[in-house]
């Protein structure tokens, strides 16, 4: 009896282990919302070929870098600009040696799909308050979300910032901007290339010049709380694999891929 007992308790204690192993070989990444489609791919080829499961949280850097702060469990950190990551290595909530900047974008006009404007031509002196008529225009917080910010120091460098902003619709994310305008509820919005090539909702009218804002580069790093897994899959990240998917959502890998 006590033998048999015995094995029970044995049993008991090897399944109530379990869980504990599985979550081992879980990571968390806190990821710029722009990266949500490429990344959920990415993501699933990783875990086929590791069994290690990602959970992954979209939002903008901002808030991810301040939730980060704060003390939420992240393993990995992807920012969309470099200013969050920079914020995130100065609270020393970031392992620094294993940053890397991994991708580039860039950020385009968007109209909803069925819209009448077309084919505008974004250069210095472009009325950008006049094309949007009596709509909104929508994009990230421009005081904290990376889209945002690239959008409003294109707009200050063209000239049109100062007539624009009062019809701009300040949204949480881009992912959020994107959604305004592809629900027309925004005549026009300014996101990365990358978000308007998978909404059908939209269609992309204009293209910022590249010298009218900081160069667009999403920083990946690993935390300091971060799990031993995060070396792999940032490894991953790098990886020919990895380039592929990115490459097909219209990213700019800006490393020379590993393996």
């Amino acid at each position: 009896m006590y033998r048999l007992a015995g094995l029970f308790l044995s049993f008991a204690v090897l399944f109530a282990a379990l869980p504990a192993d599985a979550q081992d070989k879980a990571l968390t990444v806190f990821a710029a919302a722009s990266m949500k489609n490429a990344l959920d791919e990415i993501d699933a080829a990783y875990t086929a070929k590791t069994g290690v499961k990602i959970t992954v949280s979209y939002a903008a850097s901002s808030a991810l870098a301040k939730q980060i702060e704060q003390g939420a469990p992240a393993d990995v950190f992807i920012s969309a600009d470099t200013d969050w990551i920079d914020y995130a290595i100065g609270k020393k909530t970031i392992n620094e040696p294993s940053r890397v900047n991994l991708l580039g974008n860039s950020i385009v006009l968007i109209a909803p799909k069925d819209s009448k404007i077309d084919n505008v031509n974004i250069a210095a002196g472009f009325d950008l308050a006049k094309l949007a008529g009596d709509g909104r225009i929508a994009t990230g917080d421009v005081k904290s979300v990376p889209a945002g910010k690239y959008a409003k120091a294109a707009l200050e460098k063209l000239g049109a910032w100062q007539a624009a902003e009062p019809k701009f619709a300040m949204a949480e994310s881009v992912r959020a901007a994107l959604t305004l305008v592809a629900r027309g509820e925004a005549a026009l919005g300014i996101v990365y290339a990358t978000d308007a090539k998978i909404e059908p909702g939209v269609k992309i009218v204009g293209t910022f010049p590249p010298d009218s804002h900081p160069a667009i580069v999403y920083p990946v790093a690993a935390t300091v709380t971060a799990k031993p897994e995060a070396s792999g899959y940032l490894a991953f990240l790098r990886s020919t694999a990895a380039k592929t998917i990115l490459e097909k959502y219209g990213f700019k890998f800006l490393v020379s891929p590993s393996t």
